[in-house]
C-alpha cells in the first residue's frame, strides 16, 4: 500500500478514480508478474495475449511446471507438442521460441534504456507486439506512467466505470492524461474494477 499512497493522492482527484481507490485500492499489486528471467516473463505475457484471466493463470501454471529447473537452453530444445500440450497454440509456441533464441545472444539493457526504446526493441522480435511490450513496462520495468490503449478490458472498464457509450481517442486521451505521471496506478484499479465486477 504505502508504494501507491503518492499515486492515490494524485489520482483521486479524479471522481472515479477516487470511488475506486476507496473501494479496492488495498487489492492491486504491480508485483504479481516479476520475473528476473527476462524470457520467461515475455513468455508469459504472450501466453496471456488474447486469453481471459482465469485461463491465462491455468496455462502459465502449466508451463512454469514444465520448464521447472530447465535453463534457458533446455526451455528453447523442447518439442513443440510438448509445450502445445499444456494449452499453448502453435502460433505461441513459435513466438516463446523466438523469444528465447533473442536472449541466447542479446545484450540490450531493458532497465536503462527509454520506454520508447524498449518497445521499439520488443516489438522487433516476432510474436510480440504493442500490447505485449506495454505490459512488460508495467509489471517487469514497474514503469508507473504506462497505458494500453489496446487492451480491452481497461477500455471496457472505463467504459463501465466512467460511464461512457462510445469512447474516442480524444476522450480516451482526456482522460488518461488526467492520471499522468500515475497511468499505471490507474490501470491496475480499472483491471482490479472490472475483474471483481466493483465500479464507481
Amino acid at each position: 500500500m504505502i508504494e501507491f499512497k503518492k499515486a492515490f493522492d494524485h489520482l483521486k482527484k479524479d471522481s472515479v478514480m477516487k470511488s475506486l481507490i476507496k473501494k479496492i485500492g488495498d487489492q492491486i499489486t504491480i508485483k504479481d508478474r516479476a520475473e528476473k528471467n527476462l524470457a520467461l516473463a515475455l513468455s508469459l505475457l504472450i501466453i496471456e495475449q488474447q486469453v481471459s484471466f482465469k485461463a491465462a493463470i491455468t496455462i502459465k501454471s502449466r508451463f512454469r511446471e514444465l520448464i521447472k529447473n530447465k535453463t534457458n537452453k533446455e526451455i528453447l530444445n523442447i518439442e513443440t507438442e510438448k509445450l502445445k500440450s499444456v494449452g499453448i497454440t502453435y502460433k505461441k509456441v513459435e513466438y516463446i521460441k523466438n523469444v528465447f533464441k533473442y536472449f541466447e545472444n542479446n545484450k540490450f539493457d531493458f532497465f536503462s534504456e527509454s520506454k520508447e526504446k524498449v518497445i521499439k526493441e520488443l516489438i522487433g522480435i516476432k510474436g510480440i507486439g504493442q500490447w505485449t511490450a506495454e505490459m512488460f513496462l508495467i509489471f517487469i520495468r514497474f514503469d508507473l506512467d504506462v497505458f494500453s490503449k489496446g487492451d480491452l478490458a481497461l477500455i471496457n472498464s472505463i467504459k463501465i466505470n466512467y460511464k461512457i457509450t462510445e469512447l474516442d481517442d480524444y476522450r480516451l486521451k482526456e482522460i488518461t492524461e488526467n492520471w499522468s505521471p500515475y497511468k499505471t496506478i490507474a490501470s491496475l484499479l480499472l483491471w482490479k474494477s472490472i475483474e471483481e465486477g466493483v465500479f464507481s
